[in-house]
């Protein structure tokens, strides 16, 4: 029983380090995946990694060809498209539901949150930690943080798009903006308009994404059924 459930744990460990990587895009989009490297990298058997890489391919992160090798998957619009509807239907019928009364310690990790966003320097990876954690604050501030675990687990292809988009101070300054016109509107009493708002930036980084795009098509799906050797790092 104790081999089993070790067992069960390298399994969950190896799947939540490498879905981690391929989603903070530690692991790019297109990237070849080599069992032999990981469970070197990983300290583990090749079991565990093929394991996790299975579960990954049920996800559409990862994709496995016969005979040509595993792939970190690139982008597809439909599914960032279908993540994103999923989070805004969360997101926006928990802002309105916020109670009369706020709780004052998650106003004031909302307000600090939103002035460490405004730090000189942050790069795009820590920005992208805070924008996460004011999005999972609001929805505890509505008295819904327990479904947060559910937002995230959904957006995990929306998260790359996003992530991608991420890397121009201007595109950072926006969603800054965008933070703080929410909650300012959240702790006002305007909570109609508070929805307007949050559904106006989280439909921004569709556009990031489209832009994106455009600037580096090979990050993304387009209908390419398999690479053409396994030698190849992405894509060709």
């Amino acid at each position: 029983m104790a081999a089993v459930r070790d067992s069960r744990t390298t399994r969950a460990r190896v799947y939540e380090t490498l879905r981690r990587q391929v989603v903070t895009l530690e692991l790019p989009p297109g990237a070849a995946l080599s069992e032999n490297e990981l469970s070197a990298t990983l300290g583990v058997s090749r079991t565990p990694v093929r394991e996790a890489l299975i579960l990954l391919a049920e996800e559409g992160l990862v994709q496995v060809f016969p005979q040509v090798g595993s792939f970190v998957s690139r982008v597809d619009p439909r599914r960032v498209a279908d993540a994103q509807f999923i989070r805004e239907a969360v997101e926006l019928a928990a802002l309105a539901d916020l109670p009369a009364h706020l709780d004052p310690d998650l106003v004031r990790e909302l307000q600090d949150n939103v002035e460490r966003q405004r730090r000189p320097g942050l790069d795009a990876r820590a920005f992208f930690d805070l924008d996460e954690l004011f999005h999972a604050s609001l929805l505890q501030l509505s008295g819904h943080g327990n479904a947060w675990p559910v937002v995230q687990r959904a957006k995990a292809h929306l998260d790359r798009a996003r992530q991608l988009g991420l890397d121009e101070a201007h595109v950072q300054e926006s969603r800054v903006s965008e933070h703080e016109e929410v909650l300012r509107a959240v702790l006002d009493g305007r909570q109609e308009e508070a929805v307007d708002l949050l559904r106006t930036h989280l439909r921004a980084v569709l556009a990031d994404v489209d832009r994106v795009r455009e600037e580096s098509p090979h990050l993304f799906h387009d209908g390419t059924l398999a690479p053409t050797r396994r030698s190849i790092a992405v894509w060709t």
